[in-house]
């Protein structure tokens, strides 16, 4: 069903450039993403009258933020030689405990993590003295709590925070091709484009560049990043950073896609009146697990070499976080400190899982056949040793 007000790329691409006084995007590589997000956008997402006013605006958004870190980068071209190698890269799927997991690491001050208020507004660069002060904080916490009263429940199902740590896909996204925007709309001719057609290559590119204008003025020993959307591209985001060290969280993939339709179906409430969970699950049943099946390729072929992942069972790191914590130090040869663990279980014991309720779903409510789908789901789980969750 065609919105019926649809999305002006030519005059979301002038209001940027008047927003900023600014007109160059860098390399050509956003023009594609942008063009085919609108056009998915307009044909199926089926917005309503808030979901145009908060797409146009998003999309403002990635638009601006790009045209200031070109500008940026074009200002301070030593930045380009800045190194950002070797971060350590969360790349488990969503729901299998990696934003806990990423939120804990963050915790070290060893660790250089992007926050939201900093994705959000990356210029000027965030600076070590103001970091914890910035009035860029206030203003993106009053718009998270905004979306909070809009989409009741949402923090319920997955934190949100301006000093919370965020993912790779809201950097991405200045590049137009990101895992984000499926996420938030139902724009399937996009996500077909973007899993199976699109050069990613740009994307990490954009995505190197967004942190080394991030970590200008406030650097630590080590990026810590995190997005479910990396491990569709595995590939890409190893040829951008070689030297990075991975973390795959483990999880029975039935329950992966019933919590991700619970999620998502929450989430799109903002911008349509048409939304459910039977109607997410096929299409995102077969998104989560394209990208746990490329995930046991890269392993098999080497692509993902065995000695720089390390693997973890969600049931166990949710027993005991931090014997978890300690594997993930031990394997990759970092130290933990006393400093780096007493903050972390602050940080836990502040947080429990149910601090904004709990979020209940079952596989019964996508109305997926369970054995289709365990039986799909079947490799995955006997490569890397997953168990079925009751």
């Amino acid at each position: 069903m065609k919105t019926s007000h649809a999305l002006d790329p030519k005059r979301l691409h002038q209001n940027a450039c008047e927003a900023t006084g600014l007109s160059d995007l860098g390399e050509g590589s956003w023009e594609e993403g942008r063009e085919r997000l609108t056009a998915s956008l307009d044909e199926e997402a089926r917005l309503n009258e808030l979901g145009v006013t908060v797409a146009e605006g998003e999309l403002r958004g990635y638009l601006e933020s790009r045209l200031r870190i070109v500008d940026w980068h074009k200002k301070h071209p030593e930045l380009a030689h800045a190194d950002v190698e070797p971060p350590i890269v969360i790349v488990g799927q969503g729901r299998t405990g990696t934003t806990i997991l990423y939120d804990l690491l963050a915790q070290d001050p060893a660790h250089r993590v992007p926050l939201t208020w900093e994705v959000d507004h990356p210029l000027p660069p965030p600076e070590t003295a103001t970091y914890e002060t910035d009035p860029r904080i206030a203003q993106v916490q009053a718009q998270l709590d905004m979306v909070d009263l809009v989409i009741p429940g949402l923090r319920q199902m997955h934190p949100m925070g301006a000093q919370l740590a965020q993912e790779c896909v809201r950097i991405t996204g200045g590049d137009f091709r990101s895992m984000i925007f499926p996420t938030q709309y139902r724009i399937p001719s996009y996500a077909k484009w973007l899993l199976e057609e699109a050069d990613m290559d740009s994307a990490y590119r954009y995505h190197r560049r967004f942190l080394q204008v991030l970590q200008s003025r406030h650097h630590r020993e080590r990026w810590v990043l995190k997005s479910p959307g990396h491990v569709w591209c595995l590939g890409d985001l190893l040829a951008e950073y070689p030297d990075a060290l991975l973390v795959q969280t483990h999880r029975d993939p039935l329950r992966i896609i019933a919590s991700v339709s619970s999620l998502i179906a929450t989430l799109r409430k903002l911008a349509t009146d048409h939304t459910s969970i039977p109607e997410i699950a096929p299409e995102f049943g077969e998104y989560i697990q394209e990208g746990l099946d490329r995930s046991l390729i890269a392993r098999q072929d080497g692509a993902v070499s065995a000695d720089r992942v390390v693997d973890l069972q969600f049931a166990s790191f949710m027993k005991d976080p931090f014997v978890t914590i300690r594997q993930i130090y031990d394997r990759l040869d970092l130290e933990l400190t006393s400093e780096a663990e007493s903050r972390m279980r602050t940080f836990f014991a502040a947080n429990p899982q149910d601090k904004h309720g709990l979020h209940k779903y079952t596989f019964a409510d996508t109305g997926l056949d369970v054995g289709e789908w365990r039986e799909r789901a079947r490799m995955y789980q006997a490569y890397f040793d997953v168990p079925s969750e009751v």
